[in-house]
């Protein structure tokens, strides 16, 4: 695989002894503990925000056709939605750099299932064609075409992820976030927050010379986690 990373050898940190590294690094533990505890805070106001209830009637397409949202719940209490972008009629090499970076890393389920949760993917392209992207990411998620009820689902708003709570046969909407919001889906972004060079993106303050990814999601013009697709011999054509 290529790099899309510009470098330059000789931009590094500065060399110091263990004793003034270590006075920096509990510097820094300060502010990353009031960040933590601030996350918290915000957390627990999340809980307590009011929500809006929906018509559990609402209907997503699945392998075998319609299938009402309440039913998308699987039986349990709580439903986390990703919302993919689709370009309907485009090969796989042409869909949503990022929804395929963030919907890459959601992997295994069993924890959320036992906090009585479902996740699932709210594709906005039809289910035949979608399904084979999902096919060909070999994703494990449940799937399903929102693309005749985004309306219901979002009205005039646009997020990429829904948080809903099931109370018997009632649904409700309790959170909704897009933008950086979906950042939490993405581990790999906290793993390279903790490394010197960070995620490499032009916005990002960083000390000059530090490599800068200008391709972002994509390797060579596509979604980076494509590449071992095809290099597994998958195609990516999907209209097919």
């Amino acid at each position: 695989m290529s790099s899309t990373l510009r470098t330059d050898a000789t931009a590094l940190p500065p060399v110091v002894d263990r004793a003034t590294w270590q006075a920096q690094r509990d510097a820094l533990l300060v502010k990353e503990k009031a960040h933590t505890r601030a996350g918290d805070e915000i957390a627990a106001a999340r809980r307590r925000l009011p929500m809006v209830e929906m018509d559990p009637g609402i209907t997503v397409t699945g392998a075998n056709g319609p299938v009402p949202l309440l039913d998308v719940f699987e039986g349990r209490r709580q439903l986390v939605a990703y919302f993919q972008m689709w370009h309907t009629g485009h090969p796989a090499a042409e869909q949503c750099e990022g929804c395929t970076f963030y919907n890459s890393q959601v992997r295994e389920l069993s924890y959320l299932h036992s906090h009585d949760t479902t996740y699932a993917t709210f594709c906005q392209g039809p289910y035949d064609e979608s399904v084979r992207y999902r096919d060909f990411m070999g994703w494990e998620v449940p799937w399903y075409s929102a693309r005749d009820s985004l309306r219901a689902l979002l009205g005039d708003r646009e997020f990429m992820l829904g948080f809903y709570l099931r109370d018997g046969d009632r649904v409700f909407e309790t959170y909704s976030t897009s933008g950086r919001g979906v950042e939490v889906m993405a581990p790999s972004y906290g793993l390279l927050d903790m490394t010197v060079h960070g995620r490499s993106e032009p916005w990002e303050d960083s000390p000059d010379g530090w490599p800068v990814n200008h391709e972002g999601f994509c390797t060579g013009g596509r979604p980076t986690a494509q590449l071992s697709r095809l290099a597994a011999g998958r195609s990516d054509a999907l209209n097919i």
